[in-house]
């Protein structure tokens, strides 16, 4: 094989929000099992490294053109870390401010990203859960007169989803087998905005949804509680805290009830935080794929799949985000800072740059 060349994309791109979207689908070759083919789809090469690039331009560009946000009008959100960094980026690219909510129980690297792209992150207490920090973005959005963006009930969410994310899946697979997709859920943009369009197009394929096992929401079988306009009245009682961040708040949002409403899955999986831990770890270290616990736990799915499908089965996982998002989160509990003892063995091993003991 000779030496690899690039072209160029052929284009200038206008803004660094033109970038978003058109992520790559790419095949796992060396931990599938034999006889079925395994496909990721990596989020983390949007701009801001996440899914959430998509929803987060989408609300922006719909509440522009709909009148409902003004120039240099502040936008506000509770988030748990992904769509704030996407919000923070729009945001920043336009001249909007924006202020965060997000429980203190997420990661410090979350809140470190979206204020060093100018935003304001104000913390709420995780005894609050979720729900704590949505109720805090209206109470804000409210009281000043800012633009909430609303990404658990907005149309905008699933609207780029079946726009985007669903006709790249399309493209993508033209021709070819597709027999799985498999999704977590957080909003439930993803798959709903999905599920429209692949019922639609692609009615052979079969959806999984998977949630953290302990906080089943959708598994438990019960209703969300509900004001009248839609919006979740507290906590779902089948919530506890998970490790698999912007996964599952503690109550199901609007915008995945459609896709429960109209059956937008096929199966439902629920899969336990160290199992997608594990994942993640093995989808770095042996195909040099980098994705947080929440790509990890949709990935551990995927391969429960894997493992009893058909011969000849094609299997496409979403993985959300950048494994960067968790270095301070158990992802990374065991990996080292200074050297292990086998590394300061190999560098005994040769006489020069030798470290200080200590």
């Amino acid at each position: 094989m000779g030496i690899r060349r690039t072209e160029g994309r052929g284009r200038l791109y206008e803004s660094i929000l033109d970038t978003v979207g058109d992520t790559p689908v790419i095949r796992i070759n060396r931990i599938a099992p034999a006889g079925v083919t395994v496909y990721v789809k990596a989020e983390a090469f949007n701009p801001a490294a996440s899914v959430k690039d998509r929803l987060a331009l989408n609300i922006i560009e719909a509440a522009e053109r709909e009148g409902k946000l003004k120039p240099g009008q502040t936008v506000v959100e509770a988030t748990s870390g992904n769509t704030g960094i996407g919000l923070a980026m729009v945001c920043a690219a336009k001249g909007y401010p924006l202020v965060v909510t997000m429980a203190d129980s997420f990661s410090v690297e979350r809140r470190r990203l979206m204020r060093f792209l100018g935003a304001k992150v104000v913390l709420t207490p995780r005894a609050l859960k979720g729900f704590g920090m949505y109720s805090k973005a209206r109470e804000l959005a409210e009281k000043n007169g800012w633009f909430l963006a609303s990404q658990f009930e907005t149309k905008a969410n699933a609207d780029i989803h079946e726009s985007t994310t669903a006709q790249e899946i399309l493209g993508d697979f033209k021709g070819q087998r597709l027999d799985y997709f498999v999704s977590g859920y957080g909003t439930g943009g993803t798959v709903t905005g999905v599920g429209r369009v692949l019922r639609k197009e692609r009615p052979e394929v079969k959806i999984i949804l998977t949630e953290p096992a302990n906080a089943a929401l959708i598994s438990s079988g019960k209703a969300q509680d509900r004001t009248g306009d839609g919006n979740p009245a507290g906590s779902h009682p089948a919530f506890e805290p998970h490790p698999i961040q912007g996964w599952t708040p503690d109550f199901i949002p609007l915008v995945l009830q459609e896709a429960l409403d109209r059956k937008f899955y096929d199966d439902l999986i629920p899969v336990p935080g160290p199992e997608g831990i594990a994942w993640s770890k093995r989808l770095a270290a042996e195909e040099g794929i980098f994705t947080g616990i929440s790509g990890g736990a949709t990935f551990a799915v995927a391969m429960r799949i894997a493992e009893k499908a058909p011969k000849g089965s094609v299997i496409l996982a979403v993985l959300p985000d950048t494994g960067e998002r968790y270095l301070s989160t158990p992802l990374f509990e065991g990996i080292a800072e200074g050297m292990t003892e086998e590394e300061a063995e190999l560098s005994r091993s040769t006489p020069t740059a030798q470290m200080a003991a200590e």
